[in-house]
């Protein structure tokens, strides 16, 4: 509403009542003056006011002026005041006439829209993304501050500048494009693109952009958001190597690992899983897919996993019927459900070497047992042998005792040979090794085998002469071939059948050796096979044990086989066994091959027992095999003075070192073993000669004897034939 006013400038003044009623005032309470109407101005416009009525006056203009009211009950207005003064002929001021208009509500209605306009400007501004106004042209009409810390630049200097200035040349087009479809309605979803950074890098962003519309819905520009995802695309990034580098890791692995969901199917499988089975199983059952079963697999644990727990166990697949440790671990996904990852380790051969590994512990135990048990039988032997020839001697051969004697005799050889057996399968018996060509040793021990067959056993032999040198002892090849050729014969014995031998010569690959202890190269195969009955695994697994048999009584002591295994050991050899119950039963034994060299033989010749005058001084702790072997000595002409103790032994040699000619001593005593005797004696007389005895010690041997300067070795019980050939070996040196 427009309000009149009139003010004369000399007396005569004029309101109308609309003023009077805009400014609150009474009409009898106030004249319609200047200073009226400057008491209801805001004291805060006061002053503008008035001057800018005095300088309208004086330059005699108009004025339009906004300002406030400040009625007396306090309210607040804003008008809008229009004033011309009007002048006489000479120029002075006469009146002033003009219009105040309240504009309360509309001032109001403006100031809310900037209050609104400020707050949202202030919110783009302090908003973390980039935020722009682009006009028709595509040219940069607003920026917020975020310009400037994603691209280095200052905003102002883009304002009025094509939005495609700031993006990567490879964006530009596609962009373009975009803003087009946008204009003519089309809806662009969120992408990403590349945009310029002053220092030269590129800095990706996601870009979002709609049209800004008039009243009319007519599109006048756009407005659009980029948001700086470069640490959203590091992490992508390291997510992404992260998982290429485990994957990795998972597909250089050689042992099979699959990921299974909580309902068993199979969310990954890495190279060796999928070579395993021969294809990709991913989507199948794991159970079906990895083993081969129809259902869970009974040693499946989900709820372990289920329950974030770790857990171990070893199965037998049916898949492929090897052995394996599996590994299951958690893991976890975004969504909150839990798979597991199995790892499978082939555990087939290490259980093997495993078992290897156990048998040779059982074996090494059972031999220390063996050698002490060697060592006492020996000393129990001795006597028996040194009496038994003693008598022989004395007892005409026509005389009926002598032929008991001789059984007698032939009983404690046997008893002898079978104490070399325990230390031969034990591997704790010394023997002479050197290269041989076995193939005459095993035609040899052949034609024994043949005589004492049956005829319902058929003898094959395929024998071939040229396999080569291995480092053997001929005794002992001998005793293979005659324990393997037995065994043979006692599996055939009831129904008859084919006993086959077959040497030759094969060439082993890494891949192809049964033993961790045995090297590739060429190997000499000797092959025993019969057609028996044949035997079951757990038969097998045993076969090598001693005393283990499944022979019926009286026809072995279990240890045939045990002792095989001892010398093939020995010779660094290997040797396996192939059976099935009715089918038959084939060893195997491998024999590394030496490089050719020349054979040298030695002719033994039947030597008759020597005899002597030389004075001995005989050492051993044990009484009755002092005497025994005392009266064997003399028997034979020489001089002995018998010790029981060691430390005797060597003080009487101490008194009277010039007395002997030869010392013979055991290994085993008390207070001072017989090596060290043999030590001390050697400081008092230099080149007095020792013979050393010994029924059996880990810890000396012939060669360690010489290095200690002892001349002679002899192993427990001994012949009278041997104890008087070494005395003379040693004394003839001297």
């Amino acid at each position: 509403m427009n309000l009149a006013f009139y003010l004369e400038i000399s007396c005569s003044r004029y309101w109308s009542d609309a003023l009077y009623h805009l400014f609150d005032i009474n009409i009898d309470e106030f004249g319609a003056s200047y200073e009226a109407f400057l008491d209801v101005v805001h004291p805060d416009d006061r002053e503008f006011i008035d001057k800018a009525y005095t300088d309208s006056v004086k330059e005699k203009t108009s004025y339009n002026i906004v300002h406030r009211l400040l009625l007396k009950d306090g309210t607040v207005k804003y008008v809008n005041v229009i004033c011309r003064t009007e002048y006489d002929k000479n120029g002075h001021p006469l009146r002033s006439t003009g219009t105040v208009q309240d504009i309360t509500v509309l001032k109001q209605a403006e100031l809310k829209s900037a209050e609104n306009e400020e707050r949202y400007r202030r919110l783009v501004q302090t908003i973390n993304d980039l935020v722009f106004i682009i006009n028709l042209d595509a040219k940069f009409e607003y920026l917020n501050p975020e310009f400037e810390k994603i691209t280095g630049y200052h905003s102002q200097d883009f304002i009025g500048h094509p939005f495609t200035e700031i993006l990567a040349p490879e964006y530009v087009k596609s962009t373009v494009d975009r803003f087009k479809r946008g204009l003519s309605g089309e809806t662009i979803p969120v992408y990403e693109v590349e945009i310029l950074h002053k220092d030269g890098k590129t800095v990706p962003v996601e870009l979002k952009v709609t049209s800004l519309l008039d009243d009319a819905g007519n599109a006048i520009g756009r407005i659009g958001l980029a948001r700086d995802i470069r640490d959203r695309k590091q992490a992508e990034e390291a997510l992404r190597e992260s998982e290429e580098k485990y994957r990795s890791m998972m597909e250089a692995m050689n042992d099979p690992v699959s990921i299974c969901s909580s309902d068993f199917k199979i969310e990954y499988m890495n190279s060796a899983m999928i070579k395993r089975i021969d294809r990709d199983a991913t989507g199948e059952s794991c159970f079906r897919a990895i083993h081969g079963l129809d259902d869970k697999c009974p040693w499946c644990q989900p709820h372990k996993t289920q329950n974030g727990d770790h857990f171990t166990t070893n199965i037998v697949s049916p898949k492929d019927n090897r052995s394996y440790l599996v590994s299951n671990s958690p893991i976890f996904h975004g969504d909150g459900s839990i798979s597991q990852m199995t790892i499978f380790r082939d555990t087939t051969d290490l259980n093997k070497i495993e078992a290897q590994l156990q048998q040779a512990q059982k074996m090494e135990a059972i031999g220390t047992l063996a050698g002490g048990i060697a060592h006492d039988f020996n000393n129990i032997l001795f006597p028996m042998f040194g009496y038994l020839e003693m008598m022989l001697e004395d007892v005409p051969e026509d005389n009926p005792l002598h032929g008991h004697l001789a059984e007698v005799f032939n009983g404690a050889k046997r008893a002898r040979d079978l104490v070399q057996q325990i230390l031969t399968f034990s591997r704790q018996k010394d023997h002479e090794l050197k290269p041989l060509k076995i193939h005459s040793v095993i035609k040899e021990a052949l034609k024994l085998i043949k005589s004492s067959l049956p005829s319902t056993i058929e003898i094959i032999e395929n024998i071939k002469t040229d396999c080569g040198l291995v480092i053997a002892d001929t005794t002992r090849i001998h005793q293979i071939v005659m324990n393997l050729c037995t065994n043979a014969f006692h599996a055939m014995e009831e129904m008859g059948g084919k006993l086959t031998v077959n040497l030759k010569k094969v060439e082993l690959a890494t891949e192809d050796l049964k033993d961790p202890s045995m090297i590739s190269g060429l190997h000499v195969c000797l092959t025993i096979a019969d057609t028996g009955q044949g035997m079951e695994q757990r038969v097998i697994d045993r076969i090598f044990d001693p005393y283990f048999t499944t022979k019926k009584e009286g026809k072995g002591t279990g240890l045939g086989l045990a002792v095989v295994h001892g010398i093939v050991k020995s010779h660094g050899g290997h040797i396996s066994v192939y059976s099935e119950p009715g089918k038959g039963t084939e060893f195997k034994v491998y024999l590394p091959v030496i490089k050719e060299k020349k054979e040298t033989s030695k002719v033994e010749t039947d030597t008759p027992i020597q005899n002597g005058d030389e004075r001995i001084l005989l050492v051993d702790d044990q009484d009755i095999i002092v005497q025994i072997e005392k009266q064997m000595l003399e028997r034979l002409g020489y001089d002995v003075t018998a010790q029981t103790s060691s430390t005797d032994a060597l003080e009487a040699f101490r008194m009277q070192p010039d007395k002997f000619d030869l010392v013979i001593t055991d290994l085993t005593m008390p207070n001072m073993t017989g090596d060290k005797l043999a030590i001390e004696l050697i400081k008092i007389r230099f080149e007095i000669p020792v013979i050393l005895c010994t029924g059996f010690s880990e810890m000396m041997s012939k060669e360690k004897a010489e290095s200690l300067g002892i001349k002679g070795f002899l192993i427990k019980p001994v012949v009278l034939k041997d104890l008087s050939s070494m005395i003379r070996e040693v004394l003839d040196k001297k």
